[in-house]
């Protein structure tokens, strides 16, 4: 085989690598939504583009839709599994996909009402949330289970689902570390008649 070929080839292949790493890093990625915990909002079967660029300069905001690596998903640091995470490349690491509800610094609590409808305050206030599936469905808050009221550390968020009943979010596993982020959903593209975007909106 000529030499020059087998050059041409490699270095093809490289260039590719590279440029696959650098735009799933730096830019951007699609990701398949497997579960029903975004719903209505998401739902199974689902594709999203996942904006990544903005996570080195700037903050999430309450409302924002993120791709994370939860608390309980350890990210090995062999090189193998680095670069499986860089370029999406038989990367088994478990990354979710939530609403950020409580920011740094915030007091944060789940309150059960007498009329079984289910409240998050943030700092004492009521938030609206016109995104979640059902105020009604919510489970009971017990001992294993972060409900508040906690105050959130400086580079703390709190992550729940939209199908409140039907979500594994932070009141089972716990505040979510700034670092764990991946990105920012920007736009549901698949299927079309379900297309989005979702703008920049504090609530």
């Amino acid at each position: 085989m000529n030499k020059d070929f087998i050059k041409e080839t490699l270095d093809t292949v490289v260039f590719v690598i590279i440029a696959l790493i650098i735009i799933r890093f730096f830019i951007c990625e699609v990701r398949w939504i497997p579960s029903a915990s975004m719903k209505p909002t998401l739902t199974e079967g689902d594709r999203v583009f996942i904006e990544r660029m903005s996570r080195f300069y700037t903050s999430p905001n309450r409302g924002d839709i993120m791709v994370f690596y939860p608390p309980e998903t350890q990210l090995k640091k062999t090189p193998f599994a680095v670069f499986a995470r860089l370029t999406g490349l038989f990367c088994k690491d478990v990354a979710f996909i939530k609403r950020v509800i409580g920011l740094p610094g915030e007091k944060f609590e789940v309150r059960h009402n007498d009329d079984g409808s289910t409240d998050i305050l943030i700092n004492d206030v009521p938030l609206k949330e016109p995104y979640i599936m059902d105020r009604y469905e919510y489970p009971l808050c017990n001992e294993q289970m972060l409900c508040g009221p906690i105050v959130l550390g400086e580079d703390e968020y709190f992550m729940m689902g939209d199908n409140r009943g039907h979500s594994s979010d932070s009141r089972y596993w716990g505040v979510l570390k700034k670092q764990r982020f991946i990105g920012r959903a920007k736009l549901l593209f698949w299927p079309f008649t379900r297309f989005k975007y979702f703008e920049k909106k504090e609530y």
